[in-house]
């Protein structure tokens, strides 16, 4: 076994690879660019050597310093991860010109699965189901179009070399087909500098069933089962779980059969994963081989969890020469298990990514790395930035169940316990995706996002009620807590609302959604408190608990945390989490008062003194009034241009908050 290893990679797989690296005593070697100096897979590591800029192609794909960081240090052989290098034959044939061990399959199984046309001709050869279609070398445009017409639509044109949804579009009439063809083309030459494309059959209800393989070098060859990938944006997986709801295991064994059949046609040593489209039709699932990924795949922890192993560990012994560790019939599946990639993005804004720090990263009780009820694979830590350079995914979110029922259930908890602040994140997507009827039914095809898409996007589960609530209530804990640390116990300074006539009300200013909302909290004599928030109005109870809020609102309860950056408040509630922006009255006194020309106070206090007179005309910004409040002077100033209509207070008078001072008229 070798002694030390190379990662030639970063984030979540890096700090994967470690993990299985140090449980079996193998020192591992980091690579870092600029943007990563201290990022989490450098410090899991023994050693860590500096690759060059931020962005990938000044560093993590400059295979020539990563070659020269394995020498300099040591490291008996390269781990690629996956992405970045991971299926470049080149840098495979490279490892091993410099003595180099590069655990991944030979540099020729790479560049045989790498172009799809090629790869196809292999599997046809090797009696692996294709769909019908075109593969040929001769990309004449007549002769495509010919083709096309041949098969039948709608067809998909997909680039030979390409890869993440890039060059490929769906055509359904002959018509159409001309355009389609020069526009995937276009964007394969753009993305991969090779126009060849291939012509398929367009599967209808397509399912994205992918098959684990594991070879070694004496010839042994498995298959640990299958994944349904099938919950995918743009091409891209969202959700994938293992076994596949609905898999009849002679199914399971045929595909199986056919995967390992793929894998021996190009002599295959180590991880990989042969990607099967599968047509749904009323009685019966047929299946077609679609590419090989020859590398570790994002989802392989479902399958750590069904089957009980360490795939790279497996990969770590493949690649020093051992036999695989286990024969088919000694694997078996153990109940179900389901992965959510959390990334940075926005999907109601077409899922567009994110960039920013993490300021809030807690996490379900789960482990790391290792199989468990609940696992979260992540490279990243709280405080850390979420680059532009990279991927945006911040984590994997794994649950294992007995039932899939099971594991949809601790999917949906372990997501809801989840709290990211500081960026946007597809969390609560997931969760939507995971409570719509076709996930829960396992009514599963490609285009599931698209067809759920009603209840996927723009959903607001919390409300502005239970929102504006939850703010109000932890300002209240916070102040009680501030009251109570600080020893102020003067019982004239104390924010309780009490007063000797007359009810005590307090105003709070919020953006919900882009409009501006006002939440009335009344503080009734008996010590009681009423809230108002829109045409919801009742009685107002909390306790805080631990980091949570025990929360009574007009007859709900409700278990709520609130983490705020900034003006922006983070709601978390069970079902749900959602954004308010608390108007900071001091900072923007005024701002929402402009359509009625009012100007309140931002908090109880004494009026100092005002700098106008009714009838004076004022300027955006002039400053008002002054205000004495927590034992600091603060300005009103004018929202907007206009003219003083009245004065309602004197210096000197005592105003409780959200008391209107002056009224203006706008110019």
């Amino acid at each position: 076994m070798f002694k030390k290893i190379l990662i030639a990679n970063r984030g979540e797989i890096a700090c994967r690879v470690a993990a299985t690296a140090r449980r079996m005593g193998i020192q591992t070697v980091a690579v870092y660019s600029d943007a990563d100096a201290s990022a989490k897979h450098v410090s899991v590591c023994d050693e860590a050597v500096h690759i060059g800029g931020s962005a990938p192609a000044e560093s993590y794909l400059r295979w020539e310093r990563i070659i020269e960081a394995a020498k300099a240090t040591g490291a008996q052989a390269i781990h690629p991860g996956y992405g970045f290098l991971s299926e470049n034959e080149a840098f495979a044939q490279a490892c091993a010109a410099a003595g180099l061990v590069f655990i991944g399959p030979p540099a020729s199984a790479i560049l045989a699965m790498g172009l799809k046309a090629e790869s196809k001709r292999l599997m046809e050869k090797a009696g692996v189901p294709l769909v019908p279609g075109y593969h040929g070398a001769d990309q004449d445009a007549k002769l495509l179009q010919h083709e096309a017409d041949r098969i039948g639509y709608p067809v998909l044109i997909k680039a030979s070399a390409g890869g993440g949804g890039k060059g490929m579009r769906v055509v359904e009439r002959s018509e159409d087909f001309a355009a389609a063809l020069a526009s995937c083309q276009r964007e394969a030459i753009n993305s991969f500098g090779d126009a060849a494309v291939l012509i398929e059959k367009y599967v209808l209800r397509p399912r994205h069933i992918e098959i684990q393989v594991f070879g070694d070098t004496h010839g042994n060859y498995v298959y640990l089962f299958e994944r349904d990938c099938s919950v995918q944006r743009r091409h891209q997986k969202v959700l994938e779980e293992a076994p596949a709801p609905g898999m009849s295991e002679a199914m399971r064994q045929q595909m199986g059969l056919a995967a390992v059949a793929a894998a021996r046609a190009v002599n295959y040593v180590g991880a990989g994963t042969v990607e099967f489209i599968v047509e749904q039709r009323d009685t019966a699932m047929n299946f077609f081989f679609m590419e090989m990924n020859t590398r570790l795949q994002v989802e392989h922890p479902v399958t750590e969890a069904i089957t009980g192993l360490d795939l790279v560990e497996w990969q770590l012994r493949v690649a020093a020469g051992e036999p695989l560790p286990l024969q088919q019939d000694q694997l078996r599946i153990h109940g179900h298990a389901l992965e959510a990639r959390i990334c940075a993005e926005n999907p109601d804004n077409h899922f567009l990514p994110a960039t920013g720090t993490l300021q809030v990263y807690g996490l379900p009780a789960c482990s790391t790395f290792e199989r468990a009820e609940v696992r979260v694979d992540s490279g990243v830590r709280e405080g850390d930035t979420i680059s532009p350079f990279y991927d945006s995914m911040v984590a994997k979110l794994i649950v294992h169940g007995e039932t899939r029922e099971q594991a949809l259930a601790r999917l949906d908890a372990a997501l809801a316990a989840t709290r990211i602040v500081g960026l946007s994140t597809n969390v609560q997507f997931l969760r939507h995706v995971a409570q719509s009827r076709s996930f829960a039914e396992a009514d599963l095809d490609t285009a599931l996002i698209v067809r759920e898409s009603a209840v996927l996007f723009e959903q607001e589960r919390v409300g502005l009620p239970l929102a504006a609530a939850s703010v109000v209530a932890h300002t209240l804990l916070q102040e009680q807590a501030g009251a109570a640390t600080s020893g102020w116990l003067d019982p004239w300074a104390r924010r309780d609302g009490w007063r000797s006539h007359g009810l005590t009300q307090r105003y709070f200013d919020f953006e919900f959604h882009g409009e501006p909302q006002t939440a009335v909290l009344t503080y009734l004599h008996d010590g009681a408190l009423q809230l108002q928030v829109g045409q919801m109005s009742g009685a107002l109870q909390m306790t805080a608990n631990a980091d949570d809020i025990d929360l009574q609102f007009a007859g709900q309860r409700q278990r709520v945390q609130v983490l705020r950056s900034g003006e922006v408040a983070h709601v978390f509630l069970p079902q749900g989490a959602t954004q308010i922006t608390v108007i900071d009255a001091l900072a923007h006194a005024g701002e929402t008062q402009t359509e009625g020309g009012r100007l309140t106070a931002p908090m109880p206090g004494k009026v100092v003194s005002f700098a106008v007179q009714a009838g004076d005309k004022v300027a955006k910004g002039q400053v008002l009034a002054v205000m004495e409040a927590m034992k600091m002077e603060h300005t009103i100033a004018a929202p907007v241009d206009g003219v003083v209509a009245e004065l309602l207070y004197a210096p000197g008078d005592q105003v409780a908050e959200g008391a209107e001072l002056l009224k203006l008229s706008a110019a």
